[in-house]
């Protein structure tokens, strides 16, 4: 797998030493230049930069060029409750009741102001407004809470719809929440059971797992559970999974969950034998991540029917 890995990194070095319009569109995009451009011209430039190919907004075929055109068409003021790691709680249960989000324990506007003395011993600190800033708090009595608040301000100025121009992420309040710390039946991670929905169609899921330790592994599945040829970012694991015995109510939670929206990821938890809804994603990798094989990135496309299409010049 490392090898393959190698040679795929090569042929991108090569492909962009013939490239130079992708080399140029790399720089002109890093900070501090990708505060100067509008939504459509940063994501031309990024996809090109990607991709090494341009960005077909008129007629896009794939499903990596079809999320860049959702972002600038597909706006609604829904998403952004659903992005937001506190506000989608509500609107989680609004669509399929309550008890599938992880319980909070408070949230704040900023980091000075936790109150660490109402916290249980165990817990979990994020960014309601970002992906990936959280903190791990496994014994409240050496916790670090200087640390913590300076990572978390840290976080607090992160601007996720900046770096991938994904819109949703533009008006989330920049706070702090407080959840339950829970755990899978390995006793140190919580895998994520990802599914790609469309307009309340599943048609196929990933696992994550390994992130604890650093060893990141997806695995990609079918609705049927078959594992699929696959790999993005990420090597698939050395083992084989067994099918979740909640497999086919998660299949049914995020068809309710993602109705009526062209294309979302719906993203679990399964934990003693209850399903946990983590999160709610519009663009998977922000659309900059190929698949291989790239047959992917066209199967998947064909499955997003862009709203209003006949209506954008």
């Amino acid at each position: 797998m490392k090898k393959k890995v190698f040679i795929r990194k090569s042929l991108n070095a090569i492909k962009y030493l013939l490239n130079p319009a992708a080399v140029v569109a790399r720089c002109v995009m890093a900070f501090p230049f990708r505060y100067k451009f509008d939504d459509e011209t940063y994501l031309k430039l990024k996809y090109r930069a990607c991709f090494i190919r341009k960005l077909n907004l008129k007629n896009p075929k794939t499903y990596n060029e079809k999320l860049q055109w959702l972002k600038l068409y597909d706006r609604k003021p829904e998403y952004t409750i659903m992005v937001d790691k506190y506000a989608m709680k509500d609107w989680v249960a609004s669509r399929i009741g309550q008890g599938y989000t992880i319980a909070n324990y408070g949230v704040w506007d900023t980091p000075e102001e936790i109150d660490f003395d109402s916290l249980p011993d165990k817990f979990v600190l994020k960014g309601t407004h970002d992906s990936g800033s959280f903190i791990i708090c496994k014994d409240k009595s050496i916790f670090d809470k200087e640390s913590a608040i300076a990572k978390l301000n840290k976080s607090m100025l992160r601007d996720q719809y900046i770096y991938s121009r994904e819109w949703p992420y533009k008006n989330v309040p920049h706070r702090v929440l407080a959840e339950e710390y829970i755990v899978d039946e390995s006793g140190y991670e919580l895998k994520d059971y990802k599914f790609f929905c469309f307009d309340g169609k599943p048609y196929m899921m990933f696992i994550a797992s390994g992130r604890t330790k650093g060893e990141t592994t997806f695995d990609y599945y079918d609705m049927n559970f078959n594992h699929l040829d696959i790999t993005q970012s990420h090597p698939n694991a050395k083992h084989n999974y067994e099918k979740p015995k909640v497999f086919e109510t998660m299949i049914e939670l995020a068809s309710k969950l993602s109705a009526g929206i062209p294309q979302l990821r719906v993203d679990f938890y399964y934990v003693n034998g209850k399903i946990y809804v983590g999160e709610l994603t519009f663009f998977h990798y922000g659309g900059f991540v190929p698949f291989h094989p790239d047959k992917w990135d066209t199967i998947l496309g064909d499955l997003i029917q862009l709203p209003n299409k006949a209506n954008i010049n």
